[in-house]
């Protein structure tokens, strides 16, 4: 039985259901102060609770034969990361602590960890990899960083198995619409130019336009959060056959796009056209995040299987069907 932590996320509640659908058996906990409990599959078991509850996390590994941990619960703003450092200290930090504490008291050596690609700030290198210097540049980033040190720490000391997965920019949705994404604000970069298409906002806003990239916006490598997940069932699987153990492995889609390129695709996708209101750079973030992700590919037998434009035209269905997010469903 695995026990996915934020279970009721965006990430998490597309890892519950692929889980699932791979026959295996999932508890989910989740405090939902981001996530939902209507985005959890009815199969899983659900409690509500705190990774910091060490009375909650008791209960579960004394009651589920838990056999391995899957750590998507966390605070995951960048900006908001700069104004309330302690809330992700606090929350992300000192919330793994309480998770691996439990799960060394109840013997549970298996943990796939949500990282992300943050860690690197902001690299002048072309593609990153798993070697490229880890300089975060603002307290996600650190946070997220100091997390994987104590993991590393927690395998040697007390045999502790991991796979650490270095996200880069997810989107898109579940192909069958059952869920998505659905943040309170909503700070990610598709979604919002979405909901403008859709009538819900004035214009889209462009954070700076004077980078060094080729329009002077923004590059980041874009995922779709199905391939995402199939990354963590792959790494779950070698995790529990004793094969791959204790590696770091970037996932994402090896190709940059700019906010500009993005803002176009949804455009095409959509039929529709954008009103642009273009601003100054926000503090922390870096110009360009492209993924290598060969190491992956190679030790894990990952590949992505869908485009920007597939993950555009996903998420495009499940705003147009649920505009107002889980409280139509």
């Amino acid at each position: 039985m695995i026990l996915v932590v934020g279970g009721a996320g965006y990430i998490g509640s597309h890892a519950v259901k692929c889980l699932l659908d791979h026959n295996q058996d999932v508890v989910v906990l989740d405090n939902l102060s981001t996530g939902h409990s209507e985005a959890v599959d009815k199969r899983a078991i659900f409690k509500k609770g705190d990774i910091k509850d060490a009375n909650v996390l008791t209960n579960i590994f004394e009651n589920y034969p838990i056999s391995g941990v899957i750590h998507f619960a966390a605070n995951c703003y960048v900006g908001e990361s700069i104004m309330e450092p302690l809330k992700y200290y606090e929350n992300n930090v000192a919330g793994t602590i309480s998770l691996l504490k439990l799960m060394k008291m109840h013997q549970v050596t298996n943990l796939i960890f949500s990282s992300t690609c943050a860690v690197y700030g902001n690299p002048d290198v072309e593609k990153i990899n798993e070697s490229t210097p880890t300089v975060p540049i603002n307290p996600y980033g650190h946070s997220k960083l100091m997390i994987e040190q104590i993991i590393k720490d927690f395998s040697i000391a007390y045999r502790l198995n991991y796979i650490i997965l270095r996200y880069f920019n997810v989107a898109g949705a579940d192909h069958l619409e059952r869920i998505g994404e659905d943040h309170h604000p909503e700070t990610h970069l598709i979604p919002n130019i979405l909901f403008h298409l859709l009538g819900r906002s004035e214009h889209i806003t462009v954070f700076g336009d004077n980078y060094d990239t080729v329009d002077g916006t923004c590059v980041r490598d874009y995922i779709h959060v199905t391939d995402l997940i199939n990354a963590h069932i792959l790494a779950l699987e070698s995790l529990q056959q004793g094969n791959v153990k204790n590696k770091i492995y970037n996932v994402g889609n090896e190709q940059g796009y700019s906010v500009k390129e993005v803002i176009q695709k949804c455009e095409e996708v959509t039929g529709k056209k954008a009103t642009i209101l273009y601003k100054e750079k926000r503090k922390g973030d870096p110009g360009k995040l492209i993924s290598s992700s060969e190491k992956v590919s190679k030790e894990l037998g990952w590949k992505p299987k869908y485009s920007l434009e597939e993950m555009i035209e996903t998420a495009w269905k499940w705003f147009s069907r649920f505009p107002n997010g889980y409280k139509k469903i």
